[in-house]
């Protein structure tokens, strides 16, 4: 699945999310084209007609366009009379038959990557409940991308293309990276995403032995900031736990690997394929 296919399942699933949340009966959106200002509309939910589809939304140009170029979320309670925007989309809009309408950017490391809308077919105004639901969308979206961004660069990283003292130095990338997004994983509310997650940690690891050794997830989070370098006290902050805990785990997943220093279990717990 190419990164603009991965993106478009994320807007949709979003978007999905927003209706339930929010009770909106159509919600759409898009990411931005490659080298290009501007939004392709490219998933629809709840809509009547095809009016939006593949639509191409440029910057500063209509609700869409000025939340780009603001990089913030916009409304309005009636698109087609609203002073506070262009109207060079008041035809498609009025096909489907929308009124009042949102507009909240996709925003990761600061560069404006998509833009969700939700809307209702009256002119009323959107509360603060709807827009606070949109932006958890649009924050979903964007945590969703984030990882696999993170993802797509540690396997890039991890090609076997380097020698020597820089192919190791990549490993050690991968690696530290491979802690950090385990750190993230039980942050994520979403059971799904954070699922998705830690099947891509998974492929930064040789494949398990079958009857090997399995490690509780915590036990593994410690561990693979112990492959980093890092000492236990540097453990207990990433993972916001006390340094006895950390000590605790690091036992247990020790005596499970049958070995008796940090070092052992790091090795040993790389020949069973559960670090990279």
């Amino acid at each position: 699945m190419t990164a603009d296919a991965v993106g478009a399942v994320e807007i949709g699933g979003a978007l999905a999310r927003l209706r339930r949340a929010t009770g909106l009966p159509v919600a759409f959106g898009g990411l931005v084209e490659s080298g290009r200002p501007q939004i392709r509309i490219s998933e629809l939910s709840g809509t009547a007609t095809a009016a939006l589809r593949s639509l191409a939304v440029t910057s500063g140009s209509g609700l869409g366009g000025k939340a780009v170029a603001l990089a913030r979320p916009c409304a309005v309670t009636d698109y087609s009379s609203s002073r506070q925007i262009s109207h060079e989309y008041d035809a498609p809009v009025a096909a489907e038959g929308i009124r009042a309408v949102l507009a909240v950017p996709v925003v990761v490391r600061r560069r404006v990557r998509g833009v969700l809308y939700g809307a209702l077919r009256s002119a009323r105004p959107l509360g603060d409940r709807t827009l606070g639901a949109a932006v958890a969308a649009a924050r979903d979206v964007e945590q969703a991308l984030v990882v696999r961004d993170e993802a797509r660069g540690l396997l890039a990283a991890a090609r076997p293309e380097r020698t020597g003292a820089e192919q190791e130095g990549a490993w050690e990338q991968v690696r530290e990276a491979h802690a950090a997004l385990r750190a993230l994983a039980p942050r994520i509310a979403d059971p799904g995403l954070r699922a998705e997650l830690l099947a891509a940690c998974g492929l930064l690891t040789a494949p398990p032995r079958a009857g090997g050794v399995t490690l509780a997830p915590r036990e593994l989070d410690v561990l693979s900031w112990v492959a980093a370098g890092a000492t236990n006290a540097a453990v207990a902050e990433r993972l916001g736990l006390r340094p006895e805990t950390v000590k605790g785990y690091l036992r247990s997943a020790m005596r499970k690997l049958g070995a008796h220093t940090r070092g052992e279990a790091v090795t040993a717990a790389r020949r069973a394929g559960l670090l990279p």
